[in-house]
């Protein structure tokens, strides 16, 4: 970052000549925060660049110039990778004007978006063709397709169809020298040397700036069966998941693990948010399958929880036996972050444990962190299909987060260290972004952070894009 320059007055009448009218506009306080407030930006301005084009002619100009870019999309990332706060004055480069649905191709299964499209929109011009985009995760009113990629976002659906890089065939990206790599591939099956678009997932903008993407798309199941149960631990939970894919098979979409402190923080800061009859158990799981029409889903969801209850370890079930009821079960998992955020966590952890462990690591989390005290709260929950709980700290009830600020590095190592222990890692949906760095450096294999090294002093040797971001 130290090469970098700042931009100045000349650049931005650079920039504004190529950009054109409403390109270039100041930097607004919305384009410099993040959602927790963790992070504040700086800007010189922020380009809004309309097309691929666009965003070639400014990486090329800023790329000259030695100065730093910051991708913005949705902005509804948690790890400060969308705002840059120390270092050479950058400008922004926010994709929101690029949000262009270009082509829904039902032969090949394909959806061809551009970077801005809202994953809302992109849903629904999905269930518009009769298909799905499966991708879902609670900010899909706002978050973007290209942060969505970069990040290589997860959601509730993961066990099923995967992260973000599992539902992409190719992408379109700007490099840093302002070159386009048009990669818009419309075939699973591509094996001509180096995948640059898993390279270019999941590198934050780092490594070129993605401005189009093949998204696949899937049948729309003809029906879907949800379900709110009860279990006595984590492990209960796990067991019950085991032997839901045995009775189900592949329909099972999602399968999320709530502790009950999360309910309580609903009831607390969001009383207007229905929720499920109270069970008796400390943990509770909402489960969701689909299937064609005609596949008798419901019954035999119902006919598997129920061998859970006489196996032991599940304690209650209550089927949705509407859409309506579905969606109050839903709205409570979608509404808990929310929740949290009212609370106020000392520190939160979006960590990922082989679902075999998951259990070690909750009884042995909750020990580590009553030793800084007693009275802290835990909230966790998650996608337990595939490991990634987001296990968050919080002061006593009536207390503020800020009388326990001289915690928060020390109980986020503690668990950060547990996590590792165990073979998880530390950065699962949200990614690495500015408030993880030194944690890839203190957690990371030695090896892979030196070809990390390598890979971004090759393809951004100046370090324009995103300086500071996944690597310091």
């Amino acid at each position: 970052m130290s090469a970098l320059n700042p931009a100045d007055a000349v650049l931005l009448e650079r920039l504004s000549a190529a950009l054109g009218p409403g390109g270039v506009v100041p930097a607004e306080p919305r384009y410099l925060e993040e959602p927790r407030g963790r992070f504040a930006g700086r800007a010189a301005a922020v380009l809004r660049p309309a097309s691929t084009e666009a965003v070639a002619a400014a990486v090329a100009i800023c790329a000259e110039a030695r100065t730093g870019i910051i991708p913005y999309s949705g902005g509804t990332g948690l790890v400060g990778g969308q705002v840059m706060g120390e270092g050479p004055l950058p400008v922004v480069l926010s994709f929101e004007r690029m949000n262009r649905i270009r082509d829904v191709d039902l032969a090949d299964g394909v959806m061809i978006v551009e970077a801005g499209c809202v994953l809302a929109d992109v849903h629904a011009a999905a269930a518009a063709a009769g298909r799905v985009f499966p991708l879902t995760l609670a900010s899909e009113g706002s978050a973007r397709i290209g942060g969505l990629l970069g990040t290589n976002a997860g959601g509730v659906n993961v066990l099923r169809y995967g992260n973000a890089r599992d539902l992409c065939l190719g992408v379109e990206a700007v490099m840093a020298d302002g070159s386009v790599m048009h990669g818009l591939r419309r075939v699973a099956k591509d094996n001509m040397g180096y995948d640059l678009r898993h390279l270019l997932i999941g590198s934050e903008g780092t490594l070129g700036l993605i401005t189009a993407a093949s998204l696949r798309l899937h049948p729309r199941p003809g029906e879907t069966a949800t379900a709110w149960a009860a279990v006595t631990s984590p492990d209960a939970a796990l067991a019950l998941l085991n032997a839901l894919r045995d009775a189900l098979g592949g329909t099972i979409s999602a399968f999320e693990l709530i502790g009950v402190e999360g309910l309580a923080f609903l009831a607390e800061k969001m009383p207007s948010v229905p929720q499920p009859p109270a069970m008796g158990t400390d943990w509770r799981v909402l489960v969701e399958a689909a299937d064609a029409a005609g596949a008798g889903t419901r019954a035999r969801l119902e006919a598997a929880l129920m061998a859970g209850l006489e196996a032991g370890g599940v304690a209650e079930v209550l089927v949705a036996q509407s859409e309506a009821q579905r969606a109050v079960f839903w709205g409570v998992r979608e509404t808990i972050p929310e929740a949290n955020r009212l609370v106020g966590a000392i520190s939160s952890h979006d960590i990922s444990v082989p679902p075999a462990r998951i259990g070690e690591f909750v009884a042995r989390g909750a020990p580590l962190v009553a030793r800084f005290d007693p009275e802290l709260r835990i909230n966790c929950f998650g996608h337990l299909g595939d490991g990634n709980l987001h296990y968050n700290v919080f002061p006593p009830q009536g207390r503020s987060r800020a009388l326990y600020d001289s915690l928060r590095a020390p109980v986020k190592r503690a668990v950060y260290d547990l996590v590792h222990e165990l073979g998880g890692s530390v950065g699962a949906e949200h990614g690495v972004g500015r408030l993880k760095v030194e944690d890839l450096v203190r957690y990371g294999d030695p090896a892979m952070v030196a070809a990390m090294r390598a890979i971004k002093a090759a393809l951004d040797p100046q370090g324009v894009l995103n300086p500071g971001a996944v690597l310091a």
